[in-house]
């Protein structure tokens, strides 16, 4: 086994679709803060949560509570706004990531163009690093804008592994999973962490979880709706063995 496979991959749960149920009510149940603190005590390494701008699922307390009851790391998803930089360095979660954002979207959908936003993204990120928040950036596996995440000084890149989960057949699979592989290289090469997440299950994490190069995977929709059949602690103890298996 090589010494990069021996390093434990880390989980990510992202709570976002436990507001949205609670949301879909207008009470406070089921409290998101709550399911964060089940995810910790269940061996989560860290908690994500996605801000929106249209604060559609997490809003601001949850993330004010977050902050002051998790001990394992907050990682908050947000888009680069101005808003958004102010919410974060008043916080200071342990990490930002920033991710492309539309208000018709169901869900956030492909990385983020770094290499054409270069020039508004540099002080914001600036900010965060200065604040002492780990900067991620959410992008496609392309070298391009794995290198302008690089030059911008992030410290992560999360590889968007949408393609790779929508593949059609195991041919498209492929493809997309060499993307990955190549896109995960690349990345560690410049100097970034790497992690990555978008639809990822028990089905198809195993060959992600094998890479190398992957430290940390962020997972939501599929252990939030998993859940509801076998408990939060039943899932996250299961992806975590699958994905720990993947590494041997």
């Amino acid at each position: 086994m090589s010494a990069s496979l021996s390093i434990p991959i880390r989980l990510g749960v992202n709570i976002d679709h436990v507001a949205t149920v609670r949301n879909a009510r207008g009470g406070p149940h089921p409290d998101p803060v709550l399911a964060a603190l089940l995810a910790q005590k269940s061996g989560a390494d860290g908690i994500t949560a996605h801000l929106r701008e249209d604060r559609r699922h997490i809003r601001d307390t949850d993330l004010e509570r977050l902050r002051a009851e998790l001990a394992i790391p907050l990682n908050m998803e947000m888009a680069a706004t101005e808003e958004m930089t102010a919410i974060a360095t008043r916080l200071r979660p342990h990490a930002c990531c920033l991710v492309p954002e539309r208000r018709q979207e169901v869900t956030t959908e492909g990385g983020l163009d770094v290499r054409g936003q270069v020039a508004s993204l540099a002080p914001r990120i600036a900010r965060m690093r200065d604040a002492g928040i780990r900067v991620s950036l959410f992008i496609d596996p392309d070298a391009a804008q794995i290198e302008s995440a690089a030059q911008l000084g992030a410290a992560v890149v999360e590889l968007h592994t949408g393609a790779y989960a929508d593949a059609v057949d195991d041919t498209a699979r492929a493809v997309e999973l060499g993307r990955l592989t190549t896109g995960a290289d690349h990345a560690a090469r410049c100097g970034l962490e790497v992690h990555a997440g978008h639809g990822l299950t028990y089905a198809n994490v195993s060959p992600v979880a094998a890479l190398p190069q992957v430290m940390e995977l962020n997972i939501g929709h599929f252990l939030i709706g998993q859940a509801i059949f076998d408990g939060l602690p039943a899932v996250i103890h299961h992806m975590k063995d699958v994905i720990a298996a993947a590494r041997k």
